[in-house]
């Protein structure tokens, strides 16, 4: 995905409350006696308003996260234009998204609000005070966060929108995907393994031959295979039945591979294997690479809480990792806290997300829910969306009806093209809007 500048990640496209909106109020009374000087308008966008101090707090804010990723500093004049070009921005999806007439329910405002306060640890009448103390009224408070509700919405609407998808496209996609399951095949081998000690003798190496082949006579006379393999095998997998384990292609010998690529599931390999370490017996229990148009599907739930300017991904992640100490634990459950706190449709499920096949989530979503084993909950991940917090509840491998897989490449190919789409409907909607810049421009 390209790396867009933080007011172009869709995920912070919000309109922008007060850096200290929920800072203690000496600190608050501090900044905003050092900034009323400069409390004058930078731009005018439309019918909104950017304020110097905006973009002094957004300079900061742009001068702090470059400096995180180890990049060189950028001159006052540069940093400047950088904070307004993406207030500029947010204005600009802001007043486009109240003009097109997106609708947020009071219920679904009132979850967010009760999650606002609970993620600053302040139960409403609290977060009520704070917000007077800091002067800022709690109804315009409330709408700054419908605002945002409703920027992401058409944002999501008009975006998907642009994006085209042809058929060429997806065929070109699903056979790419099926060169790389090739490439990367998965194989669960089995084997009994008779240690050859190193310059053995031919006597010692004979008297090893032999109990290796013995141990594959039994297996081809009907014995079975973990049988022989707890009582014969001479390694660590021994009391597994002798099973390695689903492994990729990569990280087996190749020697492996060549003695198991011609077999089906469940067959054991004719001859025995020389290898470095002794004598091998093997058995290919599953070879997984797609090419019967299986896929491996998850069904996982999560807990999402949407980036703001009152939580940013550092205070989510440090709420959701919270969450997943209680769980942990024993204090609460993974579905308790989904429907109590999960800012999406998959609350009331306890974040059920249902049955997913590959491609069926973002990147980032799918990459940290693949890498979890069932029940394994992840650590806070950062998507587009917000913030997640990941548990797997099953895998099951299936073919998919083709339809589906059709759908599911449209989707993949969807999300690889959602940044520029972004971009690209970012720049439309300003070379559309009202700009007027106030003040100096090179302050």
């Amino acid at each position: 995905m390209t790396d867009l500048p933080t007011s172009l990640k869709p995920a912070l496209l919000a309109a922008t409350l007060a850096a200290l909106l929920l800072a203690p109020l000496a600190q608050a009374q501090s900044a905003r006696a050092a900034t009323r000087p400069a409390d004058s308008i930078a731009a005018i966008v439309n019918q909104d308003l950017v304020t110097e101090i905006e973009v002094r707090q957004r300079a900061e804010r742009v001068r702090e996260e470059a400096k995180q990723r180890g990049e060189s500093a950028l001159s006052a004049t540069e940093l400047r234009k950088t904070a307004l070009d993406s207030l500029i921005d947010e204005r600009v999806v802001l007043t486009y998204a109240r003009e097109a007439g997106a609708k947020i329910d009071e219920v679904e405002l009132d979850r967010v609000v009760a999650n606002v306060a609970a993620q600053n640890s302040l139960s409403l009448p609290e977060l009520r005070d704070r917000l007077k103390a800091e002067g800022i009224e709690y109804r315009r408070f409330r709408e700054n966060l419908r605002d945002q509700m409703m920027v992401e919405r058409v944002r999501e609407r008009e975006v998907q929108g642009r994006i085209r998808v042809s058929e060429a496209d997806v065929e070109e996609f699903l056979a790419k995907k099926r060169e790389a399951g090739k490439a990367n095949a998965q194989y669960n081998i089995a084997q009994v393994l008779v240690i050859v000690p190193e310059g053995a003798n031919a006597a010692v190496l004979a008297e090893k031959r032999a109990r290796a082949e013995a141990a594959l006579a039994r297996i081809k006379a009907g014995e079975a295979f973990d049988v022989v393999a707890k009582q014969t095998s001479e390694d660590a997998y021994k009391d597994k039945g002798g099973e390695l384990g689903l492994r990729p292609a990569a990280k087996l010998p190749d020697a492996f591979l060549a003695h198991v690529k011609d077999l089906k599931s469940g067959e054991v390999a004719p001859e025995l294997m020389r290898s470095g370490a002794g004598f091998h017996v093997l058995k290919l229990i599953e070879k997984q690479d797609g090419s019967d148009g299986s896929v491996v599907q998850t069904r996982a739930r999560h807990v999402l809480l949407r980036v703001s300017p009152q939580l940013t991904a550092e205070l989510a992640a440090r709420r959701l990792a919270e969450f997943k100490r209680s769980i942990e634990t024993g204090k609460t459950t993974f579905e308790a806290v989904a429907r109590e706190n999960s800012e999406d449709g998959s609350a009331p499920n306890g974040g059920d997300l249902g049955w997913s096949s590959p491609g069926g989530f973002v990147p980032e979503f799918e990459e940290a829910m693949n890498a979890l084993n069932l029940g394994g909950i992840s650590a806070p991940v950062v998507s587009r969306f917000g913030v997640h917090l990941i548990q797997v509840l099953e895998r099951r491998s299936t073919i998919p009806d083709p339809k589906q897989v059709r759908a599911q490449a449209q989707a993949a190919l969807r999300e690889q093209k959602y940044a520029a789409a972004f971009t690209d409907w970012v720049k439309d909607l300003r070379g559309r809007a009202f700009i007027e810049m106030r003040g100096d421009a090179s302050q």
